[in-house]
């Protein structure tokens, strides 16, 4: 074994060995996320992870734990969120997957929803470890960068580090520009721009920072190009409460509409 702890499947044995299928398993999901079937969701992710404890598929549990930490994110679910990410986080140590891009991904993956729950320190804490491994990565992708780079600007924002916020905004804007359809993204990172300079100006004083970042962030929603499909669904609900929340009412309106007209054919 080449460290302690870690279980690779040709020590398992064949004969016990049996691989979830992931894609089949991440296609389903993108599916049931698009008709916003949260129940499902969770129905299918739990019954794969037993499949995967059964068949003594690490990797597969890793994988569908990084789901299931997605979902009770987006589900407002902190328990559950915190059963995944420490089994998830055990499943690295594992799997010998530590220092690689599977796990930088975890890391922003709970980080992210860490953040999303209010704990901040903890959060920053897991996306320096992401950064430490992805800077040092010639595979690492401009979209996992720029993910990376927009919730630290999210975290930094939370802790009153404004400046530092803005500098990660500002870098993943410019990895996401080299991403197909990232204009999407762009348009979420724009509007974290937004609360980030009201939060640090006043909302008289970055009145008008705030109105061109909104503007940016409409133009992008609005590219001709974006596919129109699930996900664009739930970044425009994603989006319509800022728009809203500065007086923006009728686009925010309009992206309301376009995200159920989705949902409905879907």
């Amino acid at each position: 074994m080449a460290q302690d702890n870690v279980v690779t499947p040709e020590e398992i044995g064949a004969e016990v060995y049996r691989p979830v299928p992931q894609q089949r398993i991440s296609q389903k999901v993108d599916e049931l996320m698009a008709r916003r079937d949260y129940p499902a969701v969770e129905r299918t992710l739990t019954y794969w992870l037993e499949e995967a404890r059964a068949g003594r598929d690490l990797r597969g549990r890793l994988m569908i734990r990084n789901e299931l930490v997605g979902h009770y994110r987006k589900t407002g679910e902190r328990e559950k969120a915190h059963e995944s990410a420490d089994d998830a986080l055990r499943l690295l140590r594992r799997t010998g997957l530590e220092g690689t891009l599977s796990a930088a991904t975890t890391f922003i993956n709970i980080g992210t929803a860490y953040n999303s729950f209010g704990e901040n320190e903890e959060a920053l804490t897991l996306f320096r470890q992401a950064a430490s491994i992805l800077e040092d990565s010639p595979a690492a992708t401009p979209s996992l960068l720029g993910g990376l780079c927009n919730n630290l600007g999210l975290t930094l924002t939370a802790l009153g580090r404004y400046e530092e916020a803005m500098s990660r905004y500002e870098a993943a804007l410019r990895h996401m520009e080299n991403v197909e359809y990232g204009e999407a993204e762009r348009a979420i990172t724009c509007l974290n721009m937004a609360d980030t300079a009201e939060a640090q100006m006043g909302a008289e004083a970055a009145e008008g920072r705030i109105n061109e970042l909104l503007e940016a962030a409409e133009r992008l929603l609005d590219t001709p190009t974006l596919p129109r499909n699930g996900y664009y669904a739930y970044v425009c609900e994603h989006c319509a409460p800022t728009f809203a929340y500065y007086g923006w009412f009728a686009f925010a309106q309009e992206l309301k509409e376009r995200a159920e007209a989705i949902y409905e054919r879907t």
